[in-house]
């Protein structure tokens, strides 16, 4: 068998414009390809040149908006006259970036507010009747979340709402079962956001990451780490794992959100924020 041969069903899918198909086939059949020349029933792979051969699938854009409209948007989030369970759901998640599932999915036992620690598992025991309920932190390990003291007073609130309830955000008609996965996007276009352009729920975390950088205070390592970002290298992804950088990350966590409590009033450049905390300490 040729590359050819291989590269006929991923033309297939090309033309009909199903990028993801023709990737995933090109990744499947680069397995197989691998696995028989590891029993010896051909020579060489002729999957390995077809990299290249299609278009790549587009990737995924997570609308953000930028830090001079955090203001507009806590007034906004603070205005919303929707369920509690929602607002306070769109406030912590602005608050510590997870990603949806992570947050969909956590369960009480997870917190230590007296810690200020969310331990997100690897895995989550599953919830019957509710897809990919078993999802955990997103890197397949366990994941550190070091809580601001704004995001404990959040979380002890929401303790009141749903303290009765296995996980912290319950479904309005069902309390065995998690808020709906367009829980946190439907509010935002409730408060006049448009989801597909200005601002989703995942793009919190492209804030949050952009104000961390911007601000030059913080190490590309405890950012990314706390981001739980998957490094490509894999030697430093090791090492980054094993490092944590936790003392840092809880510094730069309070940072997060005493800098989105100083743009609530006037937009305030993180560099120049961190620079008037500086002088303050050094006063």
């Amino acid at each position: 068998m040729k590359t050819a041969d291989l590269l006929i069903p991923l033309r297939v899918a090309e033309r009909k414009g199903t990028l993801e198909t023709a990737a995933r086939i090109q990744q499947r059949t680069t397995a197989i390809m691998r696995y028989a020349v590891q029993e010896g029933i051909i020579d060489s792979n002729p999957a390995n040149d077809l990299t290249g051969a299609i278009a790549p699938p587009p990737k995924n854009h997570y609308p953000a908006l930028p830090l001079e409209k955090i203001p507009e948007m806590l007034e906004r989030i603070e205005g919303y006259s929707g369920r509690l369970l929602t607002r306070l759901a769109v406030q912590l998640n602005l608050l510590i970036f997870i990603r949806s599932s992570e947050l969909r999915f956590a369960r009480w036992t997870e917190i230590n507010l007296d810690g200020a620690m969310w331990t997100i598992p690897a895995e989550r025991e599953p919830i019957q009747g509710v897809r990919y309920s078993n999802r955990g932190a997103k890197m397949k390990m366990q994941h550190l979340v070091p809580l601001s003291a704004q995001a404990v007073t959040i979380l002890k609130q929401l303790k009141l709402l749903s303290g009765s309830s296995e996980l912290l955000f319950p479904g309005d008609h069902d309390p065995r079962k998690p808020m709906s996965e367009n829980t946190i996007n439907k509010a935002l276009r409730v408060m006049g956001y448009n989801t597909q352009a200005d601002v989703c729920g995942h793009g919190f975390r492209t804030m949050a990451c952009s104000a961390l950088i911007e601000s030059g205070r913080w190490s590309k390592d405890a950012v990314e780490r706390q981001m739980s970002h998957q490094e490509r290298n894999h030697v430093r992804a090791a090492y980054i794992h094993k490092a944590e950088h936790l003392d840092e990350r809880t510094q730069m966590m309070q940072w997060w959100s005493d800098y989105l409590d100083a743009c609530r009033q006037k937009f305030i450049p993180p560099y120049r924020y961190d620079r008037q905390i500086q002088a303050a300490c050094a006063s």
